[in-house]
């Protein structure tokens, strides 16, 4: 056929075939509910479902296929089950879960599905990702060599994070798990990493508390609130660190940094292992379904670095709780397998008002110092040893008295490194700051100072350092590195502050 007529002509002629193809009928796929209870429905038909494919039922509502068996499918409500009763319409839609993505994002608290629960705007066109997408593989990722500073110095010092990690942080209950991960996303304030905290069935007062934290001290207009708390349908539940990673991964792919807390893992784990046993999955170890750890690796093996000319990267903080400090259980071990390292808080520690209650001797991080700015490397070589033999000391000479000197000595080093590594609240310090505090510990300048006037010391200290010596904080925060000179300088102005305080003691 020849065109013919004029362009004005054509489009109308193509907006009237559009109209007839939009009207013309299409086939779809029926299904029918059969039961419906606990936030499982069962469906009978839809021959051609896909594993996880998203469903619609007749009253609006949406779930996902978890489980196919040859006559029916148990689907995963996202919502209450209210209106849905057996022998309503369930339609495959043909796609996947999705999650709006992108700048839109930033500041809001959404719930995993992506629809805004802090009374802002809907995020209308806003691009979306499936919840599930494929980890990096091995040759396209970049090796992990950046810090990511979390202003907390027992962090940063001893068990530093680099960009693209997966740090496991694991401890009982109120042992101070989010508190850490909260001061880590705080931080970001003064770096350019875009922060996603994700809820998994915690209390809302808790998240309350999370979100009051960020915005009262942190940078919210780079933070996204992924929450699926306790009240949440179970559904919801289970997507959050999935929906959660999506959004980090645009992001990622946009050439930004990003910092993920998952909070926590053992919830999601206690969900996964509710709907397995609901949609009659053989149980295995404490109940939980034989795939529980392919599930938790998919996840956070999504997290990486990438080549700085295609991409970012995710530095992911899950959360896992203990019962009793028992690493050794299902899911902790699990994790502990999977991520990079642990950071793990201990009870006693946290009682003896020792916070942030990081057990050194169970912690580690497996990428450590290659992820370390030189500067602070050079001057936290033997913090950890010597902190080690403290506490070994420590617990022999509470039998009897000090026997040397020498002990004596190591000890009141010991004490000093426990009170320097105690650190209140929402004062992350820098990298210049923490320089100085542990070249001046390894100078014997902190040496004898108490609890009280090393917590007044760490406090003045940023703003004493800026008056002083501007030269040796903007070169250690420009090139991560440090000269012998500027070593000196920093010890030089811890020493003099060390000095006045000593000095009001001695007046007082």
């Amino acid at each position: 056929m020849t065109d013919t007529g004029s362009p004005a002509d054509w489009l109308q002629q193509g907006r009237a075939a559009i109209a007839r193809a939009t009207l013309a009928p299409r086939a779809e796929a029926i299904g029918r509910v059969i039961t419906v209870a606990d936030g499982i429905a069962t469906v009978s038909g839809l021959p051609d479902a896909s594993l996880g494919a998203l469903l619609r039922f007749e009253g609006g509502q949406t779930g996902f296929a978890q489980t196919l068996d040859a006559e029916q499918i148990d689907a995963v409500l996202f919502d209450e089950v209210t209106g849905i009763r057996a022998g309503d319409r369930v339609t495959d839609t043909g796609d996947v879960v999705r999650v709006p993505v992108g700048d839109a994002l930033l500041g809001r608290i959404v719930d995993p599905l992506g629809r805004p629960i802090d009374g802002g705007p809907a995020l209308d066109g806003t691009a979306t990702l499936p919840i599930e997408r494929p980890a990096p593989g091995i040759v396209d990722r970049a090796l992990v060599s950046e810090p990511m500073m979390t202003g907390v110095l027992v962090l940063d010092s001893l068990f530093a994070l680099g960009r693209g990690q997966r740090e496991l942080i694991v401890g009982d209950r109120a042992t101070g798990k989010t508190a850490l991960a909260v001061e880590a996303i705080v931080t970001q304030k003064h770096t350019d990493v875009i922060c996603i905290y994700v809820a998994v069935g915690q209390r809302a007062t808790a998240v309350e508390r999370v979100v009051a934290a960020v915005r009262e001290h942190g940078a919210p207009e780079r933070c996204v609130f992924v929450v699926g708390n306790a009240g949440s349908a179970p559904g919801l539940q289970w997507i959050a660190p999935f929906a959660g990673m999506s959004m980090a991964e645009q992001f990622r792919d946009a050439g930004h940094d990003v910092l993920i807390v998952i909070d926590d893992l053992t919830r999601h784990a206690a969900t996964h292992r509710e709907l397995a046993l609901l949609t009659r999955e053989p149980p295995g170890r404490e109940a939980y379904p034989g795939d529980i750890f392919y599930l938790h690796a998919r996840l956070l093996e999504r997290a990486a670095k990438l080549p700085r000319e295609v991409g970012g990267s995710i530095t992911a903080l899950p959360i896992a709780e203990t019962d009793a400090g028992n690493l050794s259980a299902y899911i902790p071990t699990n994790l502990i397998s999977i991520t990079d390292g642990q950071i793990v808080l201990d009870s006693h520690l946290f009682a003896a008002d020792q916070r942030p209650a990081v057990d050194v001797g169970l912690s580690v991080s497996r990428v450590g110092g290659k992820a370390q700015a030189p500067a602070l490397r050079a001057v936290s070589g033997r913090v950890r040893l010597d902190y080690a033999q403290f506490q070994e000391l420590e617990m022999f000479t509470r039998f009897g008295g000090i026997s040397s000197t020498r002990v004596g000595a190591q000890i009141a080093r010991g004490e000093s490194i426990r009170a320097l590594l105690k650190q209140p609240r929402y004062a992350g310090l820098r990298l210049v700051d923490q320089v100085a505090l542990l070249a001046a510990l390894a100078e014997g300048t902190l040496d004898g100072m108490s609890s009280e006037h090393l917590a007044e010391l760490r406090r003045r200290l940023p703003s004493r350092i800026d008056a002083a010596d501007e030269t040796a904080r903007l070169g250690i925060a420009r090139s991560g590195g440090m000269s012998e000179a500027e070593r000196a300088a920093l010890v030089a102005v811890v020493a003099g502050l060390a000095r006045e305080l000593g000095t009001a003691e001695a007046g007082e």
